[in-house]
């Protein structure tokens, strides 16, 4: 028979094999809990590492147009009378042409695409030779009348015409202090909305004019290149077209004949990121009206320039038909690249002097 004491150190044993079988139990959950942390956290990362690898790349997008858009552009004629300065809403076109017209004027095509433009103009007439460069785009044609040689070709196709349709289309602007024929003007919502009511298609199936360049082109890589940080084209006694580069923005500067070209309505200065400058052949047309209009010889090739980016090099452009697009090339015969940004082609007479410095 047990004594007292043996009970009691049998009883203290006891106890302190469970509380080390409890330590010991306790310990092995504590690692066990942790193991499982650190397996869940593994699993974690490695999930969030894959998600990760498995995200795609974000798709830079052009943004002076949607290159998914199937729209057809609309090419609006821009008056560009000294008189009927300034215009409206150029800066929304992403592209722009300048060409000659009679008395050493020049006139203004511009293009738009997806935009919601409220006022553009002042809208001026047509001349034939423009309808060229509607065709090549695929535009539908605005104008505010037009030459006998241009009217002869505009039933061929889309188009709206002010004298037709002022006061529904086309607006006048009578607060402006200037000549009553430089007062018209128009907007995208109405151009759109008298296009859907004709039944002219809106799509097309014809490729943009320029490839575009989402990330900057190095244009001192480029055969050729030479620094430019100004434009000047003098088209005629009457009319200079000029350019400046503002380094900062990376765009060009627009002026005419020594005056900034600015919006009518917001008072900004238009600017340009690409221009593409070539010289074609023109004469006066003898149609017996003695009005001095223009016939241009636009159907061929040559030499020209593109200036962007703060610097310019030689190209070559050739047009085989009137509604062929014009292709534009390096000297080594590759597609030119423009950078993402609005385009003025400057498409001026043979004798212009121009400076590019």
């Amino acid at each position: 028979m047990k004594s007292k004491a043996e009970s009691n150190k049998s009883a203290i044993i006891l106890i302190i094999i469970l509380l080390l079988v409890i330590v010991i139990a306790t310990v092995l959950l504590v690692i066990k809990i942790n193991k499982t942390k650190n397996e869940q956290q593994v699993i974690g990362e490695e999930s969030q590492n894959n998600e990760e690898e498995e995200q795609p790349e974000e798709v830079k997008k052009l943004k002076i147009v949607d290159e998914d858009s199937k729209s057809r552009p609309y090419a609006v004629m821009i008056n560009n009378n000294h008189d009927a300065w300034p215009q409206c809403g150029l800066q929304d076109a992403y592209l722009v042409y300048e060409i000659i017209a009679e008395g050493g004027i020049t006139r203004m095509m511009a293009l738009y695409k997806d935009q919601d433009t409220e006022k553009i103009g002042s809208i001026r007439s047509a001349r034939h030779y423009f309808i060229d460069y509607a065709q090549e785009n695929d535009a539908i044609f605005v104008h505010w009348g037009g030459s006998p040689q241009a009217y002869s070709r505009l039933n061929s196709i889309a188009h709206l015409d002010g004298i037709a349709l002022e006061g529904t289309v086309f607006f006048r602007d009578r607060t402006l202090n200037r000549d009553y024929e430089h007062t018209g003007f128009t907007s995208m919502e109405n151009v759109k909305e008298y296009a859907q009511k004709q039944g002219y298609t809106r799509n097309t199936d014809k490729d943009l004019l320029l490839n575009y360049s989402v990330d900057e082109i190095n244009m001192a890589e480029l055969e050729g290149a030479e620094e430019a940080t100004s434009v000047e084209i003098e088209y005629s006694y009457y009319h200079t077209t000029s350019y400046e580069y503002d380094a900062e923005n990376k765009v060009y500067k627009r002026s005419m004949s020594n005056t900034p070209n600015v919006d009518l309505e917001t008072g900004e200065q238009y600017t340009a990121k690409n221009i593409i400058i070539y010289q074609v052949r023109n004469y006066t047309i003898n149609d017996g009206e003695d009005k001095g209009r223009q016939e241009l010889e636009n159907i061929g090739s040559g030499s020209g320039y593109l200036v962007t980016g703060g610097y310019v090099v030689p190209i070559k452009w050739e047009k085989t038909s009137h509604s062929g697009q014009t292709v534009y090339t390096y000297t080594n015969g590759e597609e030119i690249k423009v950078n993402d940004g609005n385009t003025f082609i400057q498409i001026c007479p043979m004798n212009s002097e121009i400076t590019i410095e």
